[in-house]
C-alpha cells in the first residue's frame, strides 16, 4: 500500500471517528436483530410453472421460506408456492379471476399486483387498501385484468427484505385481438434481478432499520428466473419474444443480446404504436420491456447488462439446429400497432395541456452530507496527485457516478452505513411546498392530469428514481422538453438526475392509491405520497 493510499485510509477513519462521535451526527443506537439466515427444515424451491387462469377462476398462493440453491451454495429465501420466481400467471385480456393468497411466512406481508388497474380494496397496500395478512392467515384478492401486458406481483411489506429474497413472480394478460403480436417461434420470461451474498449466506438484514437506504442494496450476483448461470437453448432461425421485467431493488440495467438486433414491441402496459430496432435498452426496476430476437446463425449468444462500470453478463441462449418455420421476414419488417395507435389518439388532445403538479425528487441527508463532502475532498486530493481512481478502495466512484444513473454501488462505505434514521428521500409538491405523505392530490375519475417530475441535481446526493403510480396509466410525453415519438403505455418511469420528465396520467380507478419510487430502499425511506379518485 502506498503512503498516500494509507494516508486516506487513515484520514477515513478519523472522519468516522469525529462523525460518529458528533453528538448532533450520531444516530440513536438500536439493540438490532437480524433475520434468520438458516436453511434448516426448508425445502427446496422448484423453477417457475406457467399457470393460466380462465375467467371466475379462484388460484391458491402462498408465500413460504425456501432453500435455494445459487452457485452451489446453498441460501435461505422466499418462495411463492414454493418457487423462484413465483408462478408465470397468464390470464386474457378483460377476465376477472381470483386469487386466495395464504401467508405461510414468520412476517406479515400482503401482494401487490404491479401495474393492473384493479379494484382499490385488492391492491395490496398496507394501511391503505387493506390490513397485512398476518402469518397463518389468508386473504382473496380479486383482480379484473383490463389491460393486455407484462406485469408482475411482490409484496408491499418491508419490500427491501422480502422482494429482495425471491417474492415476486410475472403476469401475461394476453391481448383478446388475435393480431395484436407478430409470429414467433418461441415465448420466454426473463425475470432479472442481482442479490447480495457474503460467505455462503444472504447478506444480514436488519429486524428494525431499512439499511443501503441511501442507493438501495446492491448485489454482486446476477440472477435470471432465479438462476445465476441460465441458460436457453433455441434453434437456428427462431424468432423469439422475450417478457422481460427488473425486480432488483435498486439496480438500473442496459440489455443487450450480444450483437443481435432487438426489436422492441411493448413495455409495462401493451405494445409501443411503432415498433423499432435497437443494440441495447435501459430497463429500471419495476419497468417491464416486451422484445423480439432473431437468432439467424448457430452459436452462443448472451443475455449481457452492460452499463458504463461493468459488464455483467445475465445468461446463455445456445442456437443450434433447425426450426421448423421460418418469421424471419416478419421480424425484418417494422410494424404499427393500430389498437395502441386508435387508443392514445383519443388523448392527443391533452398533449400540450399545462402542467398540473410539479414533483421534485430530493433527498435529506440528517448530517451525512457532511461526511460525504469530506470523504470525496480527501479522495480528490489523493487521485488527482496519483493520476488514478482508488481501485478496490474507490468510495466515492469515478467520473460515470456524477452522471444521470447510478450503475453500481460505487459508494459502498458510506452506503453500508446508511439507513432511514440518518436519510429521507422525499417527493416535494413544488406549489404547496409539501411532502411524501402529506400530499394528497384529490382527482375525478375521467380527468387526465399532467405531472412534471424533476429530478434535482444540486439535492444533497442526487440519482435516479423509477417512480411508480398505482392503479392507473400514463404515457411518458416527453424528457427535458423533448416530445416522445413513439408512446406506450406505462405504470413505471425512470427519472435520471437532472431530469424533467412529463407524464400524462389517465386517472380511471376510484380509491386512495400511492405513488413511490420503485428503489425497495428509497420507498421504506418514505419516498412516497398518495393521491385520491373519486
Amino acid at each position: 500500500m502506498n503512503q498516500k493510499r494509507g494516508l486516506f485510509i487513515v484520514g477515513l477513519v478519523v472522519v468516522l471517528i469525529i462523525f460518529f462521535g458528533n453528538s448532533e451526527n450520531s444516530i440513536e443506537p438500536i439493540n438490532s436483530e437480524f433475520y434468520s439466515t438458516s436453511v434448516v427444515g426448508l425445502e427446496k424451491s422448484n423453477p417457475s410453472e406457467e399457470i393460466l387462469l380462465s375467467e371466475g377462476e379462484v388460484y391458491s398462493l402462498d408465500a413460504r421460506f425456501v432453500k435455494h440453491i445459487i452457485d452451489g451454495k446453498e441460501v435461505r429465501m422466499m418462495g411463492y408456492n414454493g418457487q423462484m420466481p413465483g408462478p408465470i400467471i397468464k390470464v386474457k385480456q378483460g377476465e376477472i379471476a381470483y386469487i386466495e393468497f395464504t401467508n405461510n411466512l414468520d412476517m406479515e406481508t400482503t401482494v401487490h399486483w404491479h401495474g393492473i388497474r384493479l379494484k382499490n380494496e385488492f391492491d395490496g397496500v398496507p394501511g391503505v387498501t387493506q390490513n397485512p395478512v398476518l402469518p397463518g392467515e389468508s386473504f382473496m384478492y380479486e383482480i379484473n385484468f383490463k389491460d393486455e401486458g407484462v406485469y408482475w406481483y411482490h409484496p408491499h411489506i418491508r419490500e427491501d427484505y422480502q422482494q429482495e429474497l425471491g417474492l415476486y413472480g410475472n403476469i401475461i394478460v394476453e391481448p383478446i385481438e388475435s393480431d395484436y403480436y407478430n409470429p414467433v417461434n418461441f415465448e420466454e420470461y426473463l425475470i432479472l434481478d442481482d442479490i447480495s451474498i457474503e460467505g455462503d449466506k444472504i447478506s444480514s438484514f436488519d429486524k428494525d432499520l431499512i439499511t443501503n437506504s441511501l442507493m438501495g442494496r446492491f448485489g454482486e450476483t446476477m440472477l435470471t428466473n432465479g438462476e445465476s448461470d441460465f441458460v436457453l437453448n433455441v434453434n437456428t432461425g427462431d424468432v423469439g419474444r422475450f417478457f422481460i421485467s427488473n425486480v432488483a431493488n435498486t439496480r438500473t440495467m442496459n440489455i443487450s443480446f450480444s450483437n443481435l438486433d432487438i426489436k422492441m414491441i411493448g413495455s409495462d402496459i401493451g405494445s409501443y404504436v411503432s415498433e423499432e430496432f435497437v443494440n441495447s435498452f435501459i430497463i429500471a426496476p419495476a419497468e417491464r420491456y416486451t422484445v423480439e430476437v432473431l437468432f439467424d446463425k448457430e452459436g452462443v449468444y448472451e443475455i449481457v447488462n452492460n452499463n458504463p462500470l461493468e459488464r455483467r453478463v445475465m445468461g446463455k441462449i445456445i442456437v443450434s439446429g433447425e426450426n421448423e418455420k421460418d418469421y424471419s421476414a416478419s421480424f425484418n419488417t417494422l410494424g404499427t400497432n393500430n389498437y395502441v395507435k386508435e387508443d392514445i389518439g383519443n388523448f392527443e388532445i391533452y398533449f400540450d395541456k399545462p402542467v398540473d403538479h410539479t414533483i421534485d425528487l430530493t433527498v435529506l441527508m440528517n448530517g451525512m452530507v457532511d461526511m460525504e463532502n469530506m470523504m470525496n475532498d480527501m479522495q480528490g486530493m489523493v487521485s488527482s496527485e496519483e493520476g488514478h481512481d482508488m481501485g478496490g478502495m474507490d468510495m466515492m466512484g469515478d467520473e460515470e457516478h456524477q452522471e444521470e444513473i447510478e450503475w453500481e454501488d460505487t459508494m459502498a462505505m458510506m452506503n453500508d452505513m446508511s439507513n432511514n434514521q440518518s436519510l429521507t428521500w422525499i417527493m416535494k409538491d413544488r406549489e404547496s411546498g409539501k411532502e411524501n405523505m402529506d400530499i394528497n392530490y384529490s382527482w375525478n375519475v375521467g380527468d387526465v392530469v399532467k405531472i412534471r417530475l424533476f429530478n434535482d441535481p444540486e439535492s444533497e446526493h442526487p440519482m435516479q428514481h423509477p417512480i411508480h403510480f398505482h392503479g392507473q396509466r400514463f404515457l411518458v410525453l416527453d424528457e427535458n422538453g423533448v416530445r416522445s415519438d413513439n408512446l406506450v403505455w406505462k405504470d413505471t418511469v425512470l427519472v435520471p438526475v437532472g431530469s424533467s420528465v412529463d407524464v400524462l396520467l389517465e386517472i380511471s380507478n376510484p380509491g386512495d392509491w400511492m405513488a413511490h419510487c420503485h428503489i425497495a430502499e428509497h420507498l421504506q425511506t418514505n419516498m412516497m405520497t398518495m393521491f385520491n379518485v373519486e
